[in-house]
């Protein structure tokens, strides 16, 4: 039985098709959502720098969050939201251990005509480390 899934969010086409997909999910088996935004850090970065970037970051995710809840919201899909710092698939690994994750979902970026046929660096670490089943979206 699916009681927690994690959506892996960065406001790509793929992050909102990920994100409806584990909405479906969650609704069919009375789920809860967490949708986790990672913000990577240009480097070297000063800590002002970083302030600011996380911010304009959390800002950012805040309003994306809002239209998603605005669209489940007829549904009745609840969820919570978190953005963190750091290298994507560590953060994601890492929070759906720790909170006991039934699925990751996240989308699938080939940006490249050599994208088209491999996974992204992400999705397949996400993958590769994992304790729970993961969906890539296309």
């Amino acid at each position: 039985m699916i009681k927690k899934i994690l959506v892996a969010f960065d406001d790509s086409e793929a992050s909102y098709r990920a994100f409806d997909f584990a909405s479906e999910l969650a609704e069919k088996f009375k789920a809860k959502l967490i949708l986790l935004a990672i913000v990577r850090l240009p480097e070297p970065t000063t800590s002002l720098e970083m302030g600011a970037i996380l911010d304009d970051a959390k800002e950012h995710y805040e309003m994306a969050f809002q239209e998603l809840r605005d669209r489940t919201n007829p549904k009745g899909i609840d969820f919570v939201t978190s953005v963190e710092v750091g290298h994507p698939p560590e953060h994601i690994v890492a929070l759906a251990e720790r909170d006991h994750v039934d699925l990751i979902v996240m989308g699938r970026r080939g940006r490249t005509q050599v994208g088209r046929f491999i996974l992204g660096s992400t999705s397949e670490r996400v993958l590769r480390y994992a304790h729970c089943a993961v969906t890539v979206v296309k």
